[in-house]
């Protein structure tokens, strides 16, 4: 008898479509943010990288004259 019953609880869960369309909401809205985010990894983060090492060198060379 409990077996019956765990095949009638798979075959319900199986059968339970709710929830599916904000799974796939989810799905869609990943494949496009993942391909934007490499790229902002690969090409943007250097150039973020540079201008923020900039910043702080110019700041650094700031600070030697602002002791003065």
């Amino acid at each position: 008898m409990k077996k019956a019953s765990l095949w009638r609880l798979l075959r319900q869960i199986h059968n339970d479509d709710r929830g599916a369309v904000s799974l796939e909401t989810i799905l869609i809205i990943g494949a496009i943010a993942l391909p934007i985010l490499i790229f902002l990894i690969k090409v943007g983060w250097p150039r973020i990288k540079g201008y923020f090492t900039q910043g702080l060198q110019e700041l650094e060379a700031e600070r030697a004259n602002a002791i003065q």
